[in-house]
């Protein structure tokens, strides 16, 4: 994503808003492609920009068995391949600062994990790709804080920074969302996403497996609109009782049309 593009991005606050969504994690080479088309297909319906989103490796995982990806460079492909086919910015998670420039290869925009936000080498190296940067506020901080973290990626010769709300910590085993932090992130001068599907997971179970609230993504997704969010991020999946990885808080394919529709018109509503 270039300087035009991510511009285009920041100024759409009145007018509409964008979405990044797509699977959790890359589970293989076929999938990925029929999500971002299906995905494609309603938002350009929808007159909404659209970014794809996959991770290419999970590196977070609770268990050791868990699924982490089809291997880095294979998944960095289909990321590649999805851009190319569909015409889409594409945007994915890192989790080191070695990681930064082998991903920027194949994407457009550098996803920071929550629980790393604060982590100032892997800013600094996502900002000297050039790439835009995506930094999800840690599930333990408030929006205002997030600007130390905006400053590292500015001060390392990069302004193409957006942040995302997904949820704070309320107790061991779940999330609340705080919508008074949007307009906090906003006044940095930032585009602000709100992640809607991690905001309702439910971390810590003893299962070793996340579980999460997925019949509330309709509500926490139209009220990030009325509060003011720049965008909306979301993972989803065919079946997500079938996806490998975050599948407890996803929103199922066949039902991102009717939400969006629903987010389209409260939007035009607070114009």
């Amino acid at each position: 994503m270039d300087a035009t593009q991510f511009d285009f991005l920041k100024n759409l606050r009145n007018d509409r808003f964008f979405l990044l969504a797509g699977p959790c994690v890359i589970e293989d080479e076929t999938s990925p492609l029929h999500i971002a088309e299906t995905l494609r297909e309603i938002t350009a319906k929808l007159d909404i920009p659209f970014v794809f989103k996959g991770s290419y490796r999970k590196a977070n995982r609770s268990r050791l068995d868990s699924f982490t990806g089809i291997g880095d460079e294979k998944a960095l492909k289909v990321l590649a391949k999805v851009k190319a086919e569909f015409g889409v910015s594409v945007v994915t998670d890192i989790h080191a600062a070695e990681e930064s420039e082998m991903a920027a290869e194949y994407v457009d925009i550098l996803q920071i994990p929550a629980f790393l936000c604060r982590q100032t080498d892997l800013l600094v190296a996502a900002a000297k790709t050039g790439k835009t940067i995506n930094i999800k506020k840690g599930q333990f901080l408030s929006g205002e804080a997030m600007g130390f973290a905006v400053d590292k990626v500015r001060q390392s010769g990069n302004g193409k920074v957006m942040l995302t709300e997904r949820g704070s910590m309320f107790g061991y085993q779940d999330l609340v969302v705080d919508y008074r932090n949007i307009a906090a992130m906003q006044q940095f001068g930032t585009p602000v996403i709100l992640d809607v599907t991690h905001s309702l997971q439910q971390p810590n179970q003893t299962s070793g497996v996340t579980g999460g609230k997925p019949e509330l993504i309709g509500l926490i997704a139209k009220a990030g609109i009325a509060a003011g969010a720049d965008g909306i991020f979301m993972e989803t999946h065919p079946e997500p009782s079938k996806a490998k990885s975050d599948g407890a808080n996803m929103l199922r394919l066949d039902l991102v049309e009717t939400l969006l529709r629903q987010l389209v018109r409260i939007k035009e509503a607070i114009e």
